[in-house]
């Protein structure tokens, strides 16, 4: 009788284990979630930022300048449900003015040029990381989430379900392939 105690406490005592510890990763997926999505945005913002410093700064045509500057302050601006389409018109201007190499040595022949085309090399490119990162801890989330476990004891409570960022964030060749940058 007291040996059948026993066992049912160490299995209680070892459940309670296994679901504390499910529920903390599953706390530390959510945090990471947020980190991600904070390194998201100040990459948007930084891609933004320096597209709208480089189409004010009168280096390229004025068509040209127009497209970026207005797509850049329309990502800037957007509000959360409309911000994945003004990133991806984002990157839709930044690959019609920068497609081609000669628009990027265009901008590198003004003073100071060469530092804002190799912030913009660097800002493009870790778009798309900082989004895959992001999206990584996501599918993990779900994933866990997804667990019999986890939905039967909701361990994970009131937190909403994490979405995915899908968004166009393909950079221009010519500036993602650039050297030394």
């Amino acid at each position: 009788m007291i040996e059948t105690l026993i066992w049912i406490v160490v299995a209680l005592v070892a459940i309670g284990l296994y679901l504390s510890w499910t529920a903390g990763r599953l706390d530390r997926l959510h945090t990471r979630i947020d980190a991600a999505r904070a390194a998201l945005d100040a990459q948007l913002l930084r891609r933004a930022s320096v597209t709208q410093e480089i189409a004010t700064s009168g280096v390229l045509d004025p068509a040209a300048s127009i497209v970026l500057y207005e797509a850049a302050h329309a990502a800037r601006q957007a509000e959360e449900e409309r911000r994945e389409v003004a990133e991806s018109e984002l990157s839709s201007a930044l690959r019609a003015v920068f497609g081609e190499p000669g628009q990027v040595e265009a901008v590198k022949d003004f003073p100071g040029g060469d530092e804002a085309a190799a912030e913009l090399a660097a800002a493009v490119r870790r778009v798309p990381m900082a989004r895959r990162f992001h999206n990584d801890a996501v599918r993990a989330a779900r994933a866990l989430r997804s667990h019999r476990t986890v939905r039967l004891f909701r361990l994970a409570g009131h937190a909403p379900f994490p979405p995915a960022v899908e968004m166009d964030d393909e950079p221009p060749v010519a500036l993602a392939d650039r050297p030394g940058s």
